[in-house]
């Protein structure tokens, strides 16, 4: 006897829902692990217009990915995981990511998190009042002083590193300091657009801008250092000319004077 498998009418409606949404341009997978529901609620309201979001269980997830009928959409199943969701947008996928990206918001660090940013204390006045929480900073490594009636940090110091686990007291420590330093929102895990599936979607505008302007000197700098003209190696490669002229001018004239 074959056995069937019952689908429910409500499952099949989804599933449905599902395949005509992956018709769209961009299909992202997005991680919404630590995202507060009242976050998920703003930025659902953002992408209006931008991108629709679904929250759908893996389960049925995997299924609409199975039965497509384009072959590449598949590939997506493989960064399918727990707590994601799903974007479908008309819009490039990296231009996507980028407005998630711009659209996180400040979190405050809790202790068990791991640090995914390197989170440093400046030296400076804080509005800390002297009595326990000088205990406090010290035992946490930090160097402090009194100034003005208040605490003040005597010497910056690199307080988290890159994938430290945050303990409770040095939590405590940049909450007092008022230091919020993550950013929390939908984190781009993989994207399918325009027939291809891309599995590293994310997009740091701030380390990508850094990454580009230190290209940009070192490119600039070999320019000049072999006399390529350009509208932006010229004015420098010039002013290096005038310099060594100058340099020469001033050998000259002290030859001829002890000659």
């Amino acid at each position: 006897m074959e056995h069937k498998t019952h689908v429910s009418e409500r499952k099949k409606k989804v599933v449905k829902e599902l395949e005509n949404l992956m018709k769209r341009k961009t299909v992202m997978i997005a991680s919404i692990k630590n995202l507060p529901a009242s976050q998920f609620q703003e930025i659902r309201k953002k992408l209006r217009g931008k991108a629709e979001i679904r929250v759908i269980k893996r389960n049925l997830v995997d299924f609409g990915l199975e039965h497509t009928k384009n072959a590449s959409l598949k590939e997506l199943m493989q960064y399918v995981e727990g707590d994601c969701t799903m974007l479908f947008s008309d819009e490039d996928a990296f231009e996507l990511s980028a407005f998630l990206s711009d659209n996180k918001s400040p979190s405050k660090a809790k202790a068990g998190q791991i640090s995914t940013d390197e989170i440093k204390i400046e030296a400076g006045a804080t509005e800390l009042l002297p009595g326990p929480a000088i205990t406090e900073l010290s035992q946490a490594g930090l160097k402090v002083k009194v100034e003005g009636g208040k605490i003040a940090i005597s010497e910056g110091k690199l307080f988290i590193k890159v994938g430290e686990t945050i303990t409770e007291q040095k939590a405590g420590i940049l909450a007092k300091l008022n230091i919020v330093p993550f950013k929390i929102g939908l984190e781009p895990v993989a994207a399918y657009c325009d027939g291809k599936v891309y599995g590293n979607v994310k997009i740091n505008k701030q380390e990508k801008l850094a990454e580009l302007m230190s290209a940009f000197a070192r490119a600039l700098g070999f320019g000049v250092s072999i006399a390529y003209v350009s509208s932006e190696t010229l004015t420098p490669i010039l002013g290096r000319a005038v310099a060594h002229e100058n340099a020469i001018s001033k050998l000259i004239k002290l030859d001829e004077q002890s000659s």
